[in-house]
């Protein structure tokens, strides 16, 4: 009998386990959807108000990025502590990343669009 209940408690625990794997998965593929709507709004809504502005913006955007990117990985044996524009670029640098890396994993097989 008490093998029955213990075969009984791991089949509704990895019952459970998948279920919430798999909710889990659609609302990152959700959130991944609408991440990248919201991103194609900005910029169409942006592009239509003023396409100069909008490639300033993403010159401004490439610089800061490219800043970001340098200032991580600069002299990566030494450890220095970064202060001012160097922080705040590595740390844009590095949600963008992020970010593009989760849009990889979750929005390729996005079907909204």
């Amino acid at each position: 009998m008490a093998g029955i209940r213990r075969a009984a408690k791991g089949t509704g625990r990895f019952l459970r386990e998948v279920a919430g794997e798999t909710v889990a998965e659609m609302v990152l593929g959700l959130l991944a959807c609408v991440l990248l709507g919201g991103l194609a709004l900005l910029v169409y809504l942006s592009w239509s108000l003023s396409p100069r502005a909008t490639l300033a913006g993403a010159g401004l955007l490439t610089l800061l990025l490219a800043h970001g990117a340098w200032a991580a990985y600069r002299d990566a044996g030494k450890k220095h502590r970064r202060r001012g524009v160097a922080a705040v670029t590595t740390t844009v640098f590095t949600s963008a990343a992020v970010t593009a890396a989760f849009l990889l994993f979750y929005a390729t097989d996005c079907g909204c669009f």
